[in-house]
């Protein structure tokens, strides 16, 4: 078959890399060819076969290398600034490799960290952009641990955000890389960090006098100066379209897909919800999960819950890889119309959950699909909750106090000397299908077309109403 290929492209081949020492070559040929009989009968070779191996108008076909990128950190409390932070990584390379920092070197570090290593493992290898994980990686690059990132793990570049990371001694962490020509920067996603995250339960904790159990709890009441305590604790983070049509995979389930559905707050995103939406794709194949309120989280939970609002938790269950669309606002009840309108085929709920009590006059959210033989428990693999993971800090919130003083002041010292970094890596155009609950009624939002242009990016969207039926105080003028 290559020889065959050959004879049938080799002129071309020729014409293409070598015109005039081709067409010498066929005039040549063509002028002996004019009569026989000067050859004594002896036939001339194809000239495909005198040069089909010597490679005189073979096209070199090279395989284009796969360039392979590094990020570390922390990724303690995990959020959706660390999932933007890697999907800008991923986006400057084919593979994203990411280093996890071990405990060890954090407590050195930075302090304490909320989350160990096995749980800060399960959220990083949960993100749809990253394909390896190194763990216990150190928190400075050495010469001895970036040699074996490019010798042994073959990466070409190592990645960080534009906020600086120093180490105790004020040096920067990254400088042997940079001075290697193997550094690339990427933009710090505004508006949150584990630092910020801490600072808003520490913000709920109460210390009465006292002492045992009741010396630090979660507050769930006083909504007086408690609230305005917590209100100065709240997220500075500004959601946009772009940046939720960069976490979404941007595709709708198939006409026969088995489309699964599990709902929650997913407040505080952590190794449990990464587990349970694991096992719950499993079941199918198109998992839609749907996002609470606010206002209905505060209404089954009490403050300070949730400590992360409605769009946060939405990018942070987004980025998940087994998560492939998300209703922002989900109703708390999973009505017949809900069921109908997503095709849903199976409605499932982990048995490891938050308390959440029923207000007066609700019924069982999940009384329709019960009914209908579609809803099922999903054992829960991990025994982990917000309220849980919240308590680890306010167990030891002295620790957490003293750790997130000194990170202020970096944070503080950030924020004053920063500067403007134009546009963001990864943004590419793709259609984009979210459901949105508005305050009276739902609405599917779909941006049908994406364009980029000289003048930035512009996007078309189509609003279509949702049959889905909300009653006006579940909203409770959130929106």
């Amino acid at each position: 078959m290559a020889m065959e290929y050959e004879a049938q492209n080799w002129i071309w081949d020729g014409l293409y890399y070598c015109p005039r020492l081709f067409g010498g070559l066929m005039l040549t040929v063509a002028l002996l060819g004019l009569s026989t009989t000067y050859f004594g009968g002896i036939g001339l070779f194809p000239l495909s076969y005198v040069w089909s191996d010597s490679g005189v108008f073979h096209k070199k076909k090279f395989e284009k290398k796969r360039v392979r990128v590094y990020m570390d950190g922390c990724f303690d409390l995990m959020h959706y600034g660390h999932a933007n932070a890697l999907r800008q990584a991923k986006a400057l390379g084919d593979e994203l490799v990411v280093g996890v920092v071990s405990d060890e070197e954090i407590i050195a570090n930075k302090g304490p960290p909320v989350l160990p290593m096995e749980e800060r493992l399960a959220l990083v290898s949960g993100l749809k952009w990253v394909d390896q994980v190194i763990a216990n990686a150190p928190y400075a690059i050495t010469e001895q641990f970036m040699n074996s990132l490019f010798n042994e793990h073959k990466i070409d570049y190592i990645i960080h955000g534009d906020d600086p990371c120093l180490l105790p001694d004020g040096s920067d962490a990254y400088a042997l890389a940079k001075k290697a020509g193997r550094y690339k920067q990427i933009k710090r996603t505004e508006g949150v960090s584990s630092t910020d995250i801490v600072g808003r339960i520490l913000s709920s904790v109460k210390d009465t006098e006292g002492g045992g159990d009741d010396t630090s709890q979660l507050s769930k009441g006083d909504l007086g100066e408690r609230h305005q305590s917590l209100r100065g604790q709240i997220s500075q983070f500004l959601p946009t379209s772009q940046r939720i049509v960069q976490f979404s995979n941007g595709k709708g389930p198939g006409p026969n897909a088995r489309v699964v559905y599990i709902d929650g707050a997913f407040d505080l995103f952590h190794a449990g919800h990464v587990e349970i939406l694991k096992k719950a794709k499993q079941l199918g194949d198109f998992l839609l999960v749907g996002i609470h309120t606010d206002h209905i989280v505060r209404e089954h939970r009490g403050m300070p819950y949730p400590v992360m609002h409605v769009h946060e938790r939405s990018l942070s269950v987004l980025a998940c890889r087994f998560v492939d669309e998300v209703i922002i606002g989900a109703p708390w009840e999973v009505t017949k119309d809900m069921i109908t309108t997503f095709n849903i085929s199976i409605v499932v709920h982990g048995t490891i959950a938050e308390s959440n009590t029923l207000l007066p006059g609700e019924t069982d959210p999940y009384a329709v699909p019960k009914s209908t033989g579609i809803f099922r428990f999903l054992e829960s693999p991990k025994s982990l909750t917000t309220s849980s993971v919240a308590q680890r800090i306010v167990t030891n919130h002295e620790a957490y106090m003293k750790r997130n003083a000194k990170k202020s002041e970096s944070e503080k010292k950030y924020y004053e000397e920063k500067t403007y970094v134009a546009g963001e890596v990864g943004t590419h155009p793709f259609v984009l299908r979210m459901f949105l609950c508005g305050p009276k009624q739902p609405v599917a939002v779909q941006i049908t077309r994406k364009e980029l242009s000289a003048k930035g990016l512009a996007t078309q969207m189509q609003i279509i109403p949702s049959p889905i039926s909300r009653s006006d105080s579940a909203n409770g003028g959130e929106r």
